[in-house]
């Protein structure tokens, strides 16, 4: 795991983290300086994070851009509870057009794994139909998409789609870390990757996952985390 994040990955976390995603110079200038980056440094960061286009400026304070705005979405429903009651149904997405060309075909496979489905053979995707989340990939006319039910063992289906003990394990290192870890810095740091590790949640329904899950913990401690984040941008 790496240490210290860059003045300009500080930022992003910060409204990566924050909602509403919005800041001001003053809160961005004030939280840098717990995490010792000089406002010098941070003013060039924001600068170049607003060239990039992964900030914008609104009546004077810095907003997410368009691109992270995705990601913050797709990091919200890893943090947050998305699911709902499941009845047993899994989603299915089907590929049917094929001669597409390589670009595109990343691209959806892209999409289906972002809306945390895994791939059960070649162009043949699916997961619990368990969460409150549209099925953002429904409308791609390259798919076909129903539900279905497996004849087998759904939590052995799971396990197959998915390396559940081993997110499990980076899961609870990390909360050992993350409890650990009091230098400032450093700590934005673990929390960063707490995130990231949400983010690849499959989200699966409770019945699914092997015992001692860490889901739950580390949702519960990535809240705090951000609490301690939104009290040092007050000013």
């Amino acid at each position: 795991m790496k240490g210290r994040l860059s003045a300009r990955s500080v930022v992003l976390s910060l409204l990566l983290g924050s909602h509403p995603d919005r800041m001001s110079p003053a809160q961005l200038t004030r939280a840098g300086e717990h995490f010792g980056i000089p406002a010098a440094t941070l003013r060039v960061a924001l600068t170049r994070a607003v060239a990039a286009g992964d900030l914008r400026r609104e009546s004077g304070d810095y907003l997410l851009g368009e691109r992270l705005v995705a990601r913050q979405r797709r990091q919200d429903e890893g943090v947050e509870d998305a699911e709902t009651a499941w009845d047993g149904t899994w989603e299915m997405a089907v590929v049917v057009m094929t001669g597409r060309p390589g670009s595109e075909r990343a691209a959806l496979r892209d999409k289906l794994g972002g809306a945390r489905l895994a791939e059960l053979r070649e162009g043949v995707w699916t997961r619990p139909a368990n969460l409150r989340r549209p099925a953002s990939y429904g409308a791609d006319p390259a798919l076909s998409s129903f539900r279905a039910r497996p004849d087998g063992d759904p939590a052995a289906l799971a396990r197959e789609l998915w390396d559940l003990r081993g997110w499990a394990a980076d899961g609870h290192a990390l909360l050992e870390r993350l409890s650990a870890t009091r230098e400032p810095a450093l700590r934005l740091a673990v929390a960063a990757h707490v995130v990231r590790h949400l983010t690849a949640d499959p989200l699966l329904p409770g019945e699914l996952l092997p015992a001692g899950w860490p889901g739950a913990e580390l949702r519960a401690a990535y809240a705090d985390y951000q609490a301690e984040l939104r009290a040092l941008a007050v000013v």
